[in-house]
């Protein structure tokens, strides 16, 4: 059990590592970059949609949404079915790199599923997604949590 713990650890790292390196690539810093992972994902949404999604004050998506609107990286358009919305999209140009950096691990990571059995892959979803709604339980948690500032001996 304690080697399936650290390959998972080391998926997590290796998945961060990735993904600096695609913000870096992009001009972004991380929370800018799961911003715009969000919009690939779920498509057009308002800024407070947006913020719910990714745990963002509305001030902090204010400042996202300017430097990423800044770089040609998303838009602000008018609802076409309520005017007075206004919806945030992912541009042409942010689609086309994320899928740059992304498709090339995405179908190799399919090529590797292929391997398994549907009942292996029913597992692994099942595993998946728990481990995912644990992963945002404790975010959520650590979030709410008192601010703990470094102590003297650390400096």
């Amino acid at each position: 059990m304690t080697s399936v713990a650290r390959e998972i650890a080391e998926f997590q790292d290796a998945g961060s590592l990735v993904d600096e390196a695609a913000a870096q690539r992009m001009g972004i810093n991380r929370t800018d970059q799961r911003c715009l992972g969000v919009l690939a994902m779920r498509g057009a949404m308002t800024a407070g949609q947006l913020a719910a999604d990714t745990a963002l004050s509305p001030g902090a998506m204010t400042a996202a949404l300017d430097r990423l609107e800044h770089l040609g990286y998303v838009r602000r358009v008018r609802s076409s079915t309520d005017r007075r919305s206004v919806l945030v999209e992912i541009t042409p140009t942010a689609q086309r790199i994320i899928e740059d950096n992304y498709t090339p691990i995405g179908l190799e990571g399919m090529a590797q599923l292929e391997q398994y059995s549907d009942e292996e892959l029913a597992f692994l979803r099942d595993f998946l997604r728990r481990g995912r709604e644990m992963q945002m339980r404790h975010a959520a948690r650590i979030r709410s949590s008192p601010s703990v500032p470094p102590s003297s001996e650390d400096a």
